[in-house]
C-alpha cells in the first residue's frame, strides 16, 4: 500500500518531484558554461568549434549519464519505491561481501557533495547581483556582501528542513516547474536567432573538442562539463520521496528546457565571437543573455533555484545518512519524520555539520570560481561505485551476464574518464571534498569494523541450559521482584543462543526476579517497509525471544511493537495475564515493563589484537556522542536501566604469576 502511494503518477507528484529531485541538476545552467569559458581562458579564446563540441558534450553527457543511466536504468533498481546507493547495496550486499567497500565510499561522497552543492550554487545566484546598475553603485564589487547574503540564505535553507521535504516540495514544485519554463523560454530566444547550434547533436563535435588545439585544457575539459550532470546521483536518492513514475514523467520536459538554455547561451557565445566583443572579468553567459529591465527577476528565480537545489542534496544526504545508520555502517542518531510522505526523514546532527561545512566552504574559497574547482570530484566517486552495485543488481535480476558486464562497462570507462579529468580539480579545491569523504569514510569503516569484530570475537551461550535457574529465580520469593516484565535488548540472537553477558546481568552481576525475561532482536531487512516478527519460548510461559524484522526505513519504536505482540501472545494463552491490583487503566492485564540496557566497555584481560582494539576503543567512543539508546529503539517513556558490562572478546589472556615463599627469620 505504501508503495502504490509513493509511486502514484499524478500532477501533484510531478511537482514535488520538481521541487525535491531536479534542484541541483536544474541550476547546471548557472555555472556550466562559465566554468567552460572560464578555465579556457576567457571570451577573447574562444571560437565556433570550440562551442560547438562543449554544447555537444554537455548533451551526450546528459543524454547518456542523467537519462540512460539513472533515469532508465538506476531507476529501476528501486528497493520497494527506494532509491540511493544504500538502498542498492541492501539489494545486492548478500552477492559479494567486498561490495560494502564501494557502497561505503560512494555515500561518503555523496555526502561530500552535500556540502559543495549548496555553497557552488548559491554562491553562483547570488552573484548575479554584481551585474545590476544598482547594486555595483551601492556596493561596487565588494565579494564581502556576497559571501554575507550567501551565508544568510544558507542559514534560512538549513533552518526549514525540520519541516520535510512534504512542505518544501509543495512550496518549491511550482516555482522549480516555472524556472525550468524560464530557463528554456530565455534560452530558446537566443537558440532561434542562430539555430546551427543544432549541429552539436553530433556526436563527432563532441570528439574534436577534445583533442582541439582550441581546447587549452584537453581532457580535463570533462571535469567542467561534468558539472551538468552532478544532480543525477541525487536524483536517484530521493526517488523514495516522489515515486519513480513522477520522475519519468518530469524528466523530458526539464531535459528540454535544460537542453534549451545550454544551446541558447551557446549561440549568444557565438554571436560574441563574431562582434568580438569584450566582457568584465565576471563575465557569466547566463547572467549576460537576460536583458537588464528582467536580470534582477533572473537573479531572483535563479537564487530561489539555488536554494532548491541545496534541498535536493540536503534531502538525499538525510536519507542516505537513514539507511546507513539502520544497516549498521554508521553510528545511531536521532531521525524525524515530517510531514505525511513515509519517505521523508530529518536528521538535526547531519543538519548542523551540513550548514556548518557549507558555510566553512563558503568563507573559505570566496568565490563561487574557486568553489568549482572543488566541485564535481566527489561525485564523479560516487557514480562509479552506482555503476559496481549496479552490475551486481543486472545478475540478479536474471539480465545475461555478458550484457551487464557490458553495460557496467560502457558506463564504467565513461564516469572513469570524467574521474580522470577531475582529478586535476584536486590541488585546486577538490582536496576539501577527498578530505570529508575520507573522514565519513573512515566513521563508517570504524563502526562496521567494530560491529564485526563484535560478532566474531564475543562470546554466545545457549540459554536452554540456564532455564531451570530462571524458572526458580522467579519463584524465589527471598528476592524481591524486579519488574514484571525485564526486556533485554540483544544485538544477535542464534537460535537460543545470547551472549553471555545478558545471563551474567540477570544471574550474577544482581539477581533479577521477574514474572517474564524478554530478549529482543532487531533485524534491518533489505526491503524499507517490513515490519514483521518471529517468536520463540522454548515451551515456557516466562522466556520469550522476539525477533523484529523492520525495514531499513522504519523508526524502530520497540516499545510500541512489544506491547502489541505482548497483546498478541496473551490472546493466544502463550504467556500468562498480568492483572495489576493498582492502575489508572481498569481491568489491565499487562504488568510493567523495564528495559535493561547494555553499555559496553571493552575488558582489558581479552585478547584482541592491537588493531582491533584500537578500532573497539574508537567506536565506543564514538558511540558516547550519539543518540541514547533508549531515544533510537523509543524508549523515552519507558523505565529504562543501563548496566555496564565487561566486553570480552576473544579469550581471556593468561598471565603468568608465581607465589613467594615465606623465608623465616
Amino acid at each position: 500500500m505504501e508503495k502504490a502511494v509513493r509511486n502514484k503518477l499524478s500532477f501533484a507528484g510531478v511537482l514535488v518531484a520538481m521541487g525535491v529531485v531536479y534542484g541541483d541538476i536544474g541550476t547546471s545552467p548557472l555555472y556550466v558554461m562559465k566554468a567552460i569559458v572560464v578555465e579556457n581562458g576567457g571570451i577573447a579564446s574562444l571560437n565556433r568549434e570550440f562551442i560547438l563540441g562543449a554544447v555537444s558534450l554537455i548533451f551526450w553527457t546528459l543524454t547518456i549519464l542523467t537519462t540512460i543511466k539513472y533515469v532508465w536504468l538506476a531507476l529501476k533498481a528501486d528497493n520497494h519505491g527506494e532509491g540511493g546507493i544504500f538502498a542498492l547495496f541492501s539489494l545486492v550486499r548478500t552477492s559479494k561481501k567486498w561490495l560494502i567497500i564501494p557502497a561505503m565510499i560512494g555515500g561518503a561522497a555523496l555526502l561530500a557533495d552535500g556540502v559543495l552543492t549548496p555553497a557552488v550554487t548559491v554562491t553562483t545566484a547570488v552573484e548575479g547581483l554584481r551585474d545590476l546598475p544598482l547594486f555595483i553603485d551601492i556596493f561596487g564589487q565588494n565579494q564581502q556582501v556576497i559571501i554575507g547574503i550567501t551565508l544568510i540564505i544558507l542559514l534560512v535553507l538549513f533552518s526549514i528542513q525540520r519541516f520535510g521535504t512534504d512542505f518544501v516540495g509543495k512550496a518549491f514544485g511550482p516555482i522549480m516547474f516555472l524556472w525550468f519554463t524560464f530557463l528554456g523560454g530565455i534560452g530558446f530566444v537566443y537558440f532561434i536567432q542562430d539555430v546551427s547550434v543544432l549541429r552539436a547533436l553530433n556526436p563527432i563535435y563532441a570528439v574534436r573538442i577534445l583533442f582541439s588545439e582550441q581546447n587549452k585544457l584537453g581532457l580535463f575539459i570533462l571535469g567542467n562539463i561534468f558539472l551538468a550532470t552532478t544532480g543525477a546521483e541525487a536524483l536517484y536518492s530521493d526517488m523514495g520521496h516522489v515515486g519513480k513514475k513522477n520522475i519519468h514523467i518530469s524528466w523530458p520536459y526539464v531535459k528540454i528546457c535544460l537542453l534549451l538554455n545550454y544551446f541558447g547561451q551557446a549561440a549568444f557565445l557565438l554571436n560574441l565571437i563574431d562582434k568580438q566583443a569584450s566582457v568584465s572579468e565576471h563575465f557569466n553567459p547566463f547572467f549576460a543573455l537576460l536583458p537588464t529591465n528582467i536580470l534582477w527577476i533572473g537573479i531572483l528565480f535563479a537564487t530561489i533555484a539555488a536554494i532548491i537545489a541545496s534541498q535536493a542534496l540536503l534531502s538525499g544526504s538525510f536519507t542516505l545518512v537513514s539507511e546507513a545508520i539502520k544497516l549498521k555502517l554508521f553510528p545511531r542518531l536521532k531521525l524525524y519524520y515530517p510531514g505525511k510522505n513515509i519517505g521523508q526523514v530529518y536528521i538535526p546532527v547531519i543538519n548542523f555539520v551540513l550548514w556548518l561545512a557549507c558555510s566553512f566552504v563558503v568563507i573559505g574559497f570566496q568565490t563561487s570560481t574557486k568553489m568549482e574547482a572543488a566541485y564535481g570530484l566527489s561525485i564523479t566517486v560516487t557514480m562509479l561505485t552506482t555503476t559496481i552495485l549496479l552490475y551486481f543488481y543486472l545478475i540478479k535480476s536474471a539480465y545475461n551476464r555478458y550484457l551487464a558486464l557490458s553495460i557496467t562497462v560502457f558506463f564504467g570507462v565513461i564516469e572513469l574518464i570524467f574521474f580522470i579529468s577531475s582529478v586535476m580539480k584536486f590541488f585546486h579545491g577538490g582536496y576539501v571534498a577527498v578530505l570529508m569523504a575520507l573522514i565519513i569514510v573512515g566513521l563508517m569503516a570504524i563502526w562496521q569494523r567494530g560491529n564485526t569484530i563484535v560478532a566474531r570475537e564475543s562470546e554466545e551461550i545457549a540459554l536452554k541450559p540456564f532455564i531451570p535457574q530462571l524458572a526458580a529465580l522467579r519463584e524465589d520469593q527471598t528476592i524481591d521482584l524486579s519488574q514484571t516484565n525485564i526486556l533485554f535488548m540483544v544485538p544477535n540472537m542464534n537460535q537460543d543462543k545470547i551472549g553471555k553477558e545478558y545471563l551474567y546481568s540477570i544471574l550474577d552481576k544482581s539477581p533479577k526476579r521477574a514474572k517474564v525475561y524478554w530478549f529482543i532482536n532487531v533485524e534491518v531487512t533489505d526491503e524499507p517497509y517490513t515490519k514483521e516478527y518471529e517468536v520463540e519460548l522454548f515451551d515456557t510461559d516466562f522466556i520469550v525471544f522476539v525477533k523484529l524484522h523492520l525495514g531499513f526505513r522504519v523508526d524502530q519504536e520497540i516499545n510500541l511493537y512489544i506491547r502489541e505482540i505482548v497483546q498478541q501472545l496473551m490472546k493466544d494463552g502463550r504467556i500468562k495475564q498480568q492483572p495489576q491490583q493498582y492502575s489508572i487503566r481498569p481491568n489491565r492485564i499487562v504488568g510493567d515493563f523495564q528495559f535493561i540496557l547494555i553499555q559496553e566497555s571493552v575488558a582489558t584481560h581479552t585478547s584482541l589484537n592491537k588493531w582491533d582494539r584500537q578500532v573497539m576503543q574508537l567506536k565506543l567512543w564514538i558511540k558516547k556522542f550519539t543518540v541514547a539508546p533508549e531515544n533510537w529503539f523509543g524508549l523515552e517513556y519507558s523505565e529504562v536501566k543501563y548496566e555496564t558490562v565487561p566486553l570480552i572478546l576473544g579469550q581471556n589472556r593468561h598471565v603468568e604469576i608465581t607465589e613467594r615463599k615465606k623465608t623465616s627469620e
